[in-house]
């Protein structure tokens, strides 16, 4: 098909006209007006890849690509492992060179057009909603989407005070703009109609326009308390609006994520478990599946639980010599638990984590990437690149405040050290001193090894609440906001001071 023939077509479709629009409006934007556009499109590509654990082979469709600006970063965070049908709805996009072949590039005079009959595990677009044509592009997604798969949406927020005084502006000047933006309630009432489950949408990018390089770096450090601030969130520059096909839950065939051959036989996984009785097998399960290759042994701690966990446990030991239970005697403790863990581990590398971090199990092979030439790699849950979903929002300042209180303190630079998702070398396990019972224990294997001269490198993953089927967490920020403070004050004693072990 010919351009012009192209052109005509989308002319004639009014719906795929406004597509185009908003394609080319958005576009335009982001080449005169957004100074850190490379960065954003990156940071909302992983952000999409956490979101929702993108597996190698899984298929993605982005919808209104444009020139292809965040298919680049898409194809970058994807590694070339997935699948990707880039759509543009304007006829003078062509596709870049420096698309890589993952990526198949369409020009659509219709809508689904050439699509018709295909479906995608992913669907994801940005700036593309319009009041105009939103029934009719959600009713086509649903159709292109596999049972069980899932779409992002990327949306200027209708909220924004910026925005609207910008919208005022340009139309005092003779610039309308000529998107028509929905609302939440509006978006909700609209992808709810036509069957999708689990919707939500969050409030996303404090950094926009007017920036100075200054407010850029505040900003981006700001972004994830604002984000997760009641009101206050309302300013932010974008929401994404996340939907799911029906079924809610989907089993899909297990994918090895193993790919490094110095890692076989390697991993002691720590898990300290308190009531977990419902996660500890899908968690094992999982680990297995993803990572069989890699797994010396999965050390299941049992800190004194009142529920079934010791017989699940016994009863995973029986099945794989790989399983190692440990039943502590009182007193509890999750300090207790870690540490005792250490002690049962074998491996050559150890990986401590929680039993309710089985939904990030895929973000843990970005870890495994990075081990080699590290001490120790952590789970950062406030790098730009994280995704936080339901994060309480004291938990949020307590955590910001005691890493700026600790970077004051020891004269260092990190962002998140006190994640529990953290995989060490033996010997920087065997040299550290755990002294703390409970949560605390996490700002040690943090800090410590730090304090130490190990090589630390943290790596963006992405934290969503427990949903009810997982339990209640035991995590207290009252009770746990001393034992840091306490490791703070230890460990600057014996950094400055040389006072203590």
């Amino acid at each position: 098909m010919t351009q012009q023939v192209l052109v005509e077509k989308m002319q004639y479709n009014p719906l795929v006209a406004t597509l185009g629009i908003r394609e080319q409006y958005r576009d335009c934007y982001w080449e005169t007006k957004d100074p850190i556009c490379s960065d954003r499109l990156l940071w909302r590509a992983q952000t999409f890849r956490h979101i929702v654990h993108l597996l190698p082979g899984q298929t993605i469709l982005e919808l209104g690509c444009g020139k292809g600006y965040f298919t680049k970063q898409l194809a970058r965070v994807s590694r070339g492992e997935n699948p990707i049908t880039a759509v543009t709805f304007n006829a003078e996009n062509e596709r870049s060179t420096d698309l890589p072949d993952s990526v198949e590039f369409l020009t659509a005079a219709d809508f689904p057009g050439e699509l018709a009959g295909q479906q995608f595990d992913f669907i994801v677009a940005m700036d593309l909603l319009d009041k105009g044509n939103c029934g009719w592009v959600l009713q086509n997604v649903y159709e292109l989407l596999k049972p069980g798969g899932q779409v992002i949406f990327y949306e200027t927020n209708p909220w924004n005070v910026v925005h609207k005084i910008r919208r005022r502006v340009s139309k005092y000047l003779g610039e309308q703009d000529p998107r028509k933006l929905l609302a939440r309630p509006e978006l909700y009432e609209l992808i709810s109609e036509v069957g999708f489950v689990k919707v939500f949408a969050i409030f996303n990018d404090f950094v926009y326009a007017p920036l100075t390089r200054e407010m850029i770096w505040i900003l981006r450090n700001l972004s994830i308390i604002f984000e997760n601030t009641p009101i206050l969130q309302t300013l932010a520059g974008s929401i994404l609006v996340h939907a799911q096909k029906p079924p809610r839950k989907i089993d899909r065939p297990p994918v090895s994520l193993c790919d490094r051959e110095e890692l076989r036989d390697a991993v002691s996984v720590v898990v300290p478990c308190h009531n977990e009785e419902m996660n500890i097998e899908p968690l094992v399960s999982r680990l297995l599946g993803f990572y069989s290759d890699y797994i010396h042994e999965i050390v299941l701690v049992d800190d004194n639980s009142k529920d079934g966990t010791s017989e699940v446990m016994k009863k995973l030991a029986s099945e794989d010599a790989r399983i190692k239970p440990v039943f502590r005697t009182p007193p509890n403790g999750v300090g207790r638990a870690i540490a005792d863990g250490y002690k049962a581990a074998t491996g050559r590398y150890i990986l401590s984590m929680d039993c309710d971090f089985q939904h990030l199990l895929p973000q843990l092979r970005d870890l495994f990437d990075v081990a080699e030439g590290h001490d120790v790699v952590v789970g950062s849950r406030f790098s730009r690149h994280s995704v936080l979903l339901n994060y309480p929002l004291p938990k949020i300042v307590v955590n910001r405040g005691f890493h700026l209180l600790a970077q004051i303190v020891l004269l260092r630079r990190f962002r998140d050290l006190t994640n529990n998702l953290k995989l060490m070398r033996r010997e920087v396990v065997e040299q550290l001193e755990l002294t703390q019972p409970g949560f605390g224990i996490n700002a040690e294997t943090g800090l410590q090894p730090l304090l130490m001269g190990f090589r630390v490198k943290e790596v963006p993953i992405s934290w969503i609440d427990r949903t009810p089927d997982m339990g209640v967490s035991s995590f207290k920020l009252v009770r746990v906001g001393g034992g840091y403070v306490q490791v703070l004050w230890k460990l600057w004693l014996k950094t400055f001071l040389g006072i203590g072990k």
